[in-house]
């Protein structure tokens, strides 16, 4: 199932994308190729060209980088996570703007969420996993 909608008042397409605790809700509408996270740029928002080439992967898949507008909003987690979770809000949202971006963006992974998450700490251990040191005297 994916959390994939178009707007019906302004038509923009709609996706949500998660990973770790970051959480990326992302409007595409049609438009010139600007990005917007969390109302700045998005080259100020991310200064490293990794986390902006992770989210504009996307866009270039499908080879829509010119032809939408983004409006993301972004929060919990780092940035790494950040640019994961946007990188699949972007890649649920552009199936919504259409169908046949679907199979294109399944396939290569970029519909698939990273369910990597931090494991808790476990009652009588000092972490999740660590125990306490074993003392003989």
């Amino acid at each position: 199932m994916l959390t994939a909608k178009k707007d019906k008042i302004s038509g923009d397409s709609l996706g949500t994308g998660r990973r770790k605790t970051a959480v990326a809700r992302v409007r595409i509408r049609p438009g010139t190729g600007k990005i917007t996270v969390n109302d700045r740029p998005f080259e100020e928002y991310f200064p490293n060209d990794g986390e902006r080439r992770l989210v504009v992967e996307t866009l270039d898949h499908v080879a829509h980088r010119d032809k939408v507008d983004v409006v993301a909003r972004v929060s919990g987690g780092g940035v790494i996570s950040q640019a994961g979770a946007l990188r699949m809000g972007l890649a649920r949202a552009l199936v919504g703007l259409s169908e046949e971006n679907f199979n294109a963006l399944r396939d290569d992974g970029f519909l698939t969420r990273d369910s990597r998450m931090k494991e808790r700490k476990k009652y009588g251990l000092r972490g999740a996993r660590r125990g306490v040191q074993f003392s003989k005297r």
